[in-house]
């Protein structure tokens, strides 16, 4: 009588410990999740300033037409990404692409004294820290996540229930881990 009690108690507790562990990974995938969706708010919100800023230095820098035009490709193949590496990717060539539009319109003194433009630049420095920052988030999470995944004993369950590692946003391009160069001359 007393084994089958014991042996009661320890499937109890044995039960518990899987379904903690279950939940724990089900909670760790959900903030993944949640983080990449914060990434997607900010980086819509990047896309949609785009087109303002492109026209508002067109109507300056008409003849920049090339520089203008990687702008425009780059938005669209973030816009079209559907996975975090194809992202990442993406909004690297966007990234640069951005800067070279910024130093094209270090030549050009009434377009940066132009109070749309102040505007829109303002914003997208802001956004492009927002960025920064839940990329972050969503790393930190991809790490704890990916750590349960590999963990015993809840690797074990991970692998019953079929639970994939998640990807992180990682920088893709030797350009984008460059510093910016800076120069008053």
């Amino acid at each position: 009588m007393i084994v089958w009690i014991v042996l009661g108690v320890i499937a109890l507790l044995l039960g518990l410990m899987f379904v903690g562990m279950y939940n724990g990974l089900i909670n760790a995938r959900n903030q993944v999740r949640n983080g990449w969706s914060q990434i997607d708010v900010q980086l819509k919100r990047r896309h949609d300033l785009i087109p303002n800023l492109v026209e508002t230095v067109k109507g300056y820098a008409g003849h920049e037409k090339d520089t203008l035009d990687r702008v425009v490709k780059a938005r669209s193949q973030a816009i079209g990404a559907n996975t975090v590496g194809q992202a990442s990717q993406a909004e690297g060539e966007l990234s640069q692409a951005l800067g070279r539009l910024m130093l094209v319109v270090e030549q050009y003194p009434d377009l940066k004294a132009n109070q749309n433009f102040l505007s829109l630049q303002e914003e997208l420095t802001s956004t492009e820290n927002r960025i920064g920052f839940a990329r972050q988030h969503y790393n930190d999470t991809v790490m704890g996540y990916n750590t349960k995944l590999q963990s015993v004993p809840t690797n074990l369950i991970a692998g019953l229930f079929n639970f994939q590692e998640a990807q992180l946003f990682e920088i893709t391009s030797a350009e984008e881990r460059e510093a910016p160069k800076v120069s008053f001359t």
